[in-house]
């Protein structure tokens, strides 16, 4: 309890003459030496974090418990976080896709590009020769593709599992007037789960629960999304995470079945925009579990790159699009 009103006020003076010594400080040392917390206890803050290896600063740690608890409330009674549904970025893609459809864009699906060819010379009138996967050749100034770079050091094994029930008490409404719950976090501290041959977890283990609510799966079932640091055990380590959790939750005395599970192991890439020249290369989305806000610099950067190809200043008239000709916001007034 201490921590935590410490968390609410970490900002204020008094208590910057405390923490900022120690900003670049392993949060799990700060805990100990200046709360006299406990190893069990250094492992439930820290899953606060959602920091993948543990591994999280001082600054770090307490800036993302304090947007998690200072979020309580702000969209609603009961909750401090939202989730997209059906699937996430996927859909702000899609939006994004059918605005540039209207203004004149054209996609061609099921198509890649097979080579890209730079103008030599720094003349800024020359164009890219881009090669298609279906043998056309194509045209341009400016080219904004995803990046190829790959940081091998941060690498995470996903399980995902899809449960034949819906895990109804997981999604529980414990406050009064707050919505029914779409997602539940769990979350499994270092040294939690072990395979059966004896190999214990060295990281922490998360498990993403999604309800049908978030209209990733039918009504009777749910999915189970679960991560950790990779290691050489890692995959036994999730499905074991699993199999406890769904141990703890038996209904009518049984303990609901995995029908589908797939295993994956996805490594960081690139964290930054890079341009090069004409070319444009945006960053993997990062492996965070919650919205990591750097996204949103990305964004600017991309944009500042785009519109200084065509002569306007960094920042010039940023996210402002002017209204197409004959669009009106209210067709019905």
């Amino acid at each position: 309890m201490k921590f935590l009103k410490f968390v609410l006020d970490y900002e204020s003076e008094a208590q910057a003459e405390l923490w900022k010594p120690h900003a670049d400080a392993p949060l799990v040392d700060f805990l100990k030496s200046q709360f006299k917390l406990d190893t069990k206890l250094q492992s439930y803050v820290i899953t606060l974090t959602l920091s993948h290896d543990g591994n999280i600063s001082v600054a770090s740690g307490l800036a993302i418990i304090y947007k998690h608890m200072t979020s309580m409330g702000l969209f609603g009674a009961g909750f401090a976080a939202i989730y997209p549904k059906y699937g996430g970025l996927s859909e702000v893609a899609q939006v994004g896709c059918r605005a540039a459809a209207v203004g004149g864009a054209v996609y061609m699906l099921g198509t890649g590009m097979k080579e890209v060819s730079k103008p030599e010379g720094d003349d800024a009138e020359q164009v890219l020769q881009v090669e298609l996967t279906n043998d056309i050749d194509v045209q341009t100034k400016l080219l904004v593709q995803s990046t190829e770079t790959v940081n091998s050091d941060v690498q995470l094994s996903r399980l995902t599992a899809v449960v034949e029930s819906p895990l109804s008490s997981v999604f529980n409404v414990v406050i009064e007037g707050a919505p029914t719950p779409a997602v539940a976090v769990v979350a499994f501290p270092p040294s939690s789960v072990s395979t059966k041959d004896g190999q214990v977890s060295t990281y922490p283990i998360y498990a993403m629960i999604h309800s049908s609510d978030t209209g990733e799966c039918p009504s009777s079932k749910c999915v189970v999304y679960l991560s950790t640091v990779t290691s050489a055990d890692s995959h036994g380590l999730l499905v074991e995470a699993l199999s406890s959790l769904l141990s703890t939750i038996t209904i009518d005395g049984d303990v609901p079945r995995s029908s589908f599970q797939v295993y994956y192991e996805q490594k960081a890439a690139s964290s930054s925009v890079e341009v090069d020249g004409p070319i444009i290369r945006m960053p993997q989305p990062c492996l965070d579990l919650a919205f990591n806000d750097d996204v949103m610099s990305h964004v600017r950067a991309a944009w500042d790159a785009v519109t200084r190809a065509d002569g306007a200043t960094d920042g010039a008239g940023y996210m402002t699009f002017e209204d197409r000709e004959g669009v009106d916001d209210d067709p019905f007034d």
